[in-house]
C-alpha cells in the first residue's frame, strides 16, 4: 500500500496545535511524529512513495459537512448539484466527507426513500458519504421504520415543523418520534420554524404587494424561530430524547437552546455561514428580484439587531456546536426565477458546500475563533455528533487519512468574475450553479492539498480525485449521548 509522509507542517486538532510529521499508510493515519523521527532506526522519509512539505501550512482533518441536500426536489425543481458534482466542489473547498439527507414524504415508505438516495450517491461521489433520514410524513409506518435505520448507519432523522403540506410534522407526530429516539438512541433532527403561522403571515404580505424576496425573511419572522425551537426543546424534555437543532439563525433561539443546556438537557444547535456574515438588509434586500440568489430557510436575518455577532458568540462559548452549510444550491435562470412576483415560489437553498472552511477560517483571521476551535466545529464535533469520531474529525493513529494542508499565508477570491460590461467571464467555484452567493468574499487563506483516505484528490490547484472515490460511511449512535 502507498505511504506518504506529510512533514514540516503544523498539525492542528481541536486540543490543540504541535509542530508534528504525519505518515499515511494506504488509507489511514499510521503515524502522528515529532518533527524528523526516525522508525526503527530508518528515516522516514526514505521509505514512502511520497514525500510532501507543508512547511509554513497547517495540516487539519478534512472538513466534514453534516448537513447537504444534493439533488433535494424543492418547489417544482431540484438543487442543482448532483452527488458528483457537488461532492467535487466540497472536495476543492477542504471537505471530505458529507451528509445528505435521504427524503421520505407522506405516503411514501422509509426505506423507499433511503433506497432511493443510495441509488443517486453510489458510485457518483468524489468524498464519503452518509445520510440522515427525514421523516416528511410521520404516519404509524414511518415510525415504525426508524429502530431499523440503526442497522443501516442511519442514526439520526430530520422533522420539519416548517413546510406544511410537504414535510410538516405536528407536534403529536414528533412527539411519538421523539419518544423512538429517546428508547433507541437515534438523534432527532429539528427544522425549527413555526410553519402554520408563516404561511399566514407569508399570504398576506403577498395580498399587500409585497412580493420582493426581502418578504421572505419577513415572513419567516425570528419569533416563529425562537417560539419553535423552545417547543422542541419541551418536546425533548418531555420525552428524554436527544435534540439537534439546524440551521439556527436567530439569536433568540440561540438563548432557548442555552437555557436549555444550562439546565442539563441533552439539546445542541448547528449555524451556517450565511448567518454568520450575510444579512436580511445587504443580500436578500438586494435591489430587484436579485436578493433570490440569498433565499434559504431558515432566512438570512438583520444585522442591525445583531443576529450574526450573537452566532459568533454562540460558537466561542459552545452555545452553539457545530458549522454546517445546508447545501442546496439553485441556479437563478430557471430555479430561483420561478419566484418571480411571489416569493414563496422561490426555492430556498444557498451552495455552500465549497467554502465553508474557507468562510470559517477567516474568522480565526479576525479573531472571533480559535485555530483549534476551527477544526473542532468544521470537523471534529460533527463526527462526534453522527458517530463517526476516531476514523474521522482527527489527525490519529488509525484515523482515515483525510488531511488538508492549508496555507495561512495564501489567499482565495470567491465569486463570479465579470468583463468591463458586467457579463461573467468565468467562475471561480466548482458548483453547479450559475452565480455565487459569496460573490466578492476575499479568504486570507488557501486550501492547498485534500488527501481523501490516502489518496491526493486536490492538490496545486489541480483536482486528481475521480467519479466514485467516495464510500458509504455506516454510522454509529451519536457519542454526545448522555
Amino acid at each position: 500500500m502507498a505511504k506518504t509522509l506529510i512533514r514540516g507542517g503544523t498539525v492542528v486538532n481541536s486540543t490543540g496545535t504541535a509542530q508534528a510529521d504525519v505518515l499515511i499508510d494506504g488509507e489511514t493515519v499510521a503515524a502522528v511524529l515529532a518533527p524528523g523521527s526516525t522508525l526503527l532506526g530508518f528515516d522516514v522519509a526514505g521509505h514512502v512513495d511520497t514525500v510532501i512539505d507543508a512547511t509554513g501550512r497547517y495540516v487539519i482533518p478534512g472538513g466534514i459537512d453534516a448537513h447537504t441536500h444534493m439533488e433535494l426536489p424543492f418547489g417544482g425543481t431540484a438543487a442543482s448539484d448532483t452527488f458528483e458534482t457537488g461532492t467535487r466542489a466540497a472536495a476543492w473547498g477542504g471537505t471530505t466527507s458529507i451528509i445528505d439527507f435521504a427524503v421520505q414524504r407522506t405516503g411514501e415508505k422509509v426505506f423507499d426513500g433511503l433506497a432511493a438516495w443510495h441509488e443517486k450517491a453510489a458510485g457518483e461521489c468524489a468524498v464519503d458519504y452518509g445520510f440522515h433520514q427525514i421523516i416528511g410524513g410521520a404516519d404509524a409506518d414511518a415510525l415504525a421504520a426508524l429502530p431499523a435505520l440503526i442497522d443501516e448507519g442511519v442514526t439520526s432523522f430530520k422533522l420539519f415543523m416548517a413546510y406544511p403540506g410537504v414535510f410538516y410534522s405536528d407536534d403529536a407526530q414528533i412527539l411519538r418520534a421523539m419518544q423512538i429516539a429517546a428508547d433507541t438512541g437515534l438523534l432527532t433532527m429539528m427544522h425549527a420554524e413555526n410553519g402554520p403561522v408563516i404561511d399566514v403571515l407569508a399570504e398576506q404580505l403577498i395580498e399587500q404587494g409585497k412580493t420582493d424576496p426581502y418578504f421572505h425573511g419577513i415572513a419567516r419572522a425570528w419569533q416563529m424561530e425562537e417560539e419553535a425551537t423552545h417547543r422542541a426543546i419541551m418536546l425533548a424534555h418531555l420525552t428524554g430524547a436527544p435534540l439537534y437543532v439546524v440551521h439556527v439563525s436567530a439569536k433568540q433561539a440561540v438563548e432557548q437552546l442555552a437555557a436549555a443546556r444550562d439546565r442539563g438537557q441533552n439539546v445542541f444547535g448547528e449555524t451556517c455561514p450565511q448567518y454568520l456574515y450575510l444579512s436580511l438588509e445587504e443580500q436578500l434586500g438586494a435591489q430587484g428580484f436579485d436578493g433570490a440568489k440569498w433565499v434559504c430557510s431558515t432566512p438570512l436575518r438583520s444585522r442591525a439587531e445583531g443576529h450574526q455577532d450573537h452566532m459568533w458568540q454562540g460558537l466561542r462559548t459552545n452555545d452553539l456546536q457545530m458549522v454546517s452549510t445546508d447545501h442546496c444550491p439553485f441556479c437563478m435562470k430557471g430555479q430561483k426565477e420561478l419566484g418571480l412576483g411571489d416569493f414563496r415560489n422561490i426555492p430556498n437553498g444557498i451552495g455552500s458546500v465549497e467554502h465553508r472552511m474557507n468562510l470559517m477560517y477567516q474568522g480565526v483571521v479576525t479573531g472571533e475563533i480559535s485555530l483549534p476551535r476551527f477544526v473542532e466545529l468544521t470537523s471534529t464535533t460533527p463526527a462526534r455528533m453522527f458517530g463517526l469520531y476516531g476514523k474521522k474529525g482527527v489527525i490519529q493513529p488509525g484515523a482515515d487519512a483525510d488531511v488538508v494542508i492549508y496555507d495561512p499565508n495564501g489567499h482565495t477570491s470567491i465569486g463570479m468574475p465579470v468583463d468591463e460590461s458586467g457579463n461573467p467571464t468565468g467562475r471561480t467555484h466548482h458548483m453547479n450553479m450559475d452565480h455565487s452567493a459569496w460573490e466578492g468574499f476575499e479568504i486570507d487563506g488557501h486550501v492547498d492539498t485534500v488527501i481523501s483516505r490516502g489518496r491526493i484528490i486536490v492538490d496545486d490547484g489541480e483536482y486528481r480525485g475521480r467519479k466514485g472515490d467516495g464510500s458509504y460511511l455506516k454510522r454509529e449512535l451519536s457519542q454526545y449521548l448522555i
